[in-house]
């Protein structure tokens, strides 16, 4: 099983693969990043790594043994306790439960770790995988959206009971 990893530098050459080799496969269901993204990888990368040291953000990967990237899950727009989440995962890896597991791990870390209180997400109707990670994962549909022109679903989780039991685990205390 691949292990959740927080984004870093050195991650940068086996993330472009990862992008590259599943751009197709991601554009069937959100849009496309452009040509843009991947002529500007690198300078791309290093501003998401400068973002995350302010807090704005946290990205993740899913790292095999070998290096390879096949997922990634980021919180994104973090302020006042809350973050949208986004998660991608690769053709070869998908239907195995590894969105499913990286989900719930970056839930967990959202409330124990960055004193989260609630995540937001979304995803197009015509896209059951990710309702049903959601669903799994306890995010519950909270209206209807339109997504680059495509209809959708806005989903939110509350991390309040999630991050009291991580921080009665931990010894950690957050306040709501």
């Amino acid at each position: 099983m691949p292990e959740l990893q927080r984004l870093r530098p050195d991650h940068a050459p086996a993330l472009l693969a990862f992008e590259q080799e599943n751009r197709a496969y991601f554009a069937a269901s959100v849009p496309d990043r452009g040509d843009a993204y991947f002529d500007g990888f690198e300078a791309r990368h290093a501003a998401l790594l400068a973002e995350q040291e302010t807090g704005a953000c946290h990205f993740h990967v899913l790292v095999g043994g070998d290096g390879e990237i096949f997922g990634r899950v980021n919180l994104v727009d973090v302020a006042d306790g809350s973050a949208d989440l986004g998660y991608r995962i690769a053709r070869k890896a998908a239907r195995q439960g590894l969105a499913t597991s990286a989900v719930e791990k970056v839930c967990l870390l959202a409330a124990s770790e960055y004193g989260l209180t609630s995540l937001r997400a979304s995803t197009t109707q015509d896209n059951p995988g990710s309702q049903a990670v959601l669903a799994r994962t306890g995010f519950v549909p909270a209206g209807d959206i339109e997504l680059d022109g495509r209809p959708g679903v806005a989903y939110t989780r509350d991390l309040t009971a999630l991050r009291a039991r991580a921080g009665a685990v931990s010894g950690r205390r957050y306040s709501a």
